[in-house]
């Protein structure tokens, strides 16, 4: 089966200001090394929905859905928390980033495909139930581990997140939730400076210090988190796909390449296969310098594909 690929236009139209590292050229960055390198044929590309407020409010507070509704600008930006605005496209994008994650899970859990990509922004695993934070708005794979539970009934699900920054929102919706194991790796000490100590015993936090290499991080990899998810045996793995810790990328200081993104992938996609029928939901978060991102990405969805 292929793998999909789920976007929106709505995606491209939220931007924060032309100084702004998350920005629309992400989606572009990705996009066109994608063509390039021959494997944009390759996948099933899908417009994702918008998700419902059913769905959004199995993770956030209804006052925080409503406070963002009203302090959508009709022009113009406004500014959410230092580093976050809203533009008038903001919360439609954020609507469609969080719905590709439900509609990848629908997919993939009904069997149209084993694995999906989803090429949205803003990002989402810094968001908490009742604010945003860090660039997001909802909690993308919050809001579709919550809906593989919650509307697919399933019993184990895995999160991994290896984006450079800690998932703090995503740790605090799942923290103590025995149905959820949560795998992250990230640059320690960085922003949001949390992650350590974990907040539950089913929270597996590997920080890693500042210019750690790619056979650093694979090392922590298989002694950290691979016994866990393997005693975990989760029925669907989700990932929090940052591509930041690229030693390119100034936004930290770690020396991943596309490689080790290949190797990363592969690890998950052996291991769903012995658990979870070969099915993961991925689900783009951060990723600055361009050319790095978008090489990365093809990295990953190559491994998720099995090219």
């Amino acid at each position: 089966m292929e793998t999909l690929y789920l976007t929106h236009p709505a995606c491209r139209l939220h931007e924060m200001g032309d100084w702004h590292p998350e920005c629309p050229q992400r989606l572009d960055a990705i996009s066109d090394q994608l063509l390039a390198s021959g494997v944009m044929p390759l996948l099933d590309e899908r417009q994702a929905p918008a998700a419902t407020d059913t769905q959004i409010l199995r993770v956030h507070d209804s006052a925080y859905l409503q406070d963002l509704r009203a302090q959508s600008p009709a022009q113009g930006y406004r500014p959410i928390d230092p580093d976050t605005l809203m533009n008038p496209h903001s919360l439609e994008a954020a609507l469609h980033a969080a719905g590709a994650g439900v509609a990848a899970v629908d997919a993939v859990l009904g069997g149209q495909a084993a694995t999906a990509f989803c090429a949205v922004r803003p990002p989402g695993h810094h968001a908490l139930p009742d604010r945003a934070m860090g660039f997001c708005f909802f909690n993308n794979v919050a809001i579709a581990a919550r809906h593989a539970l919650d509307a697919h009934g399933l019993s184990r699900v895995a999160i991994v997140d290896f984006d450079v920054h800690h998932g703090n929102g995503t740790e605090a919706v799942f923290a103590d939730e025995p149905r959820v194991l949560m795998c992250g790796l990230f640059q320690h000490p960085l922003f949001p400076n949390s992650g350590e100590p974990p907040l539950g015993p089913n929270m597996v936090n590997v920080p890693v210090p500042a210019y750690a290499d790619g056979n650093a991080v694979r090392k922590l990899v298989q002694e950290q988190w691979l016994p866990r998810l393997h005693a975990h045996r989760p029925e669907l793995l989700l990932v929090s796909a940052g591509f930041d810790a690229h030693r390119e990328d100034d936004m930290a200081q770690l020396g991943l390449v596309e490689a080790d993104y290949a190797w990363i992938t592969g690890q998950l996609v052996e291991l769903a296969g012995l658990y979870a029928q070969g099915r993961i939901v991925s689900l783009l978060e951060g990723g600055y310098n361009l050319s790095a991102l978008g090489r990365s990405v093809v990295a990953h969805v190559r491994a998720l594909s099995k090219l």
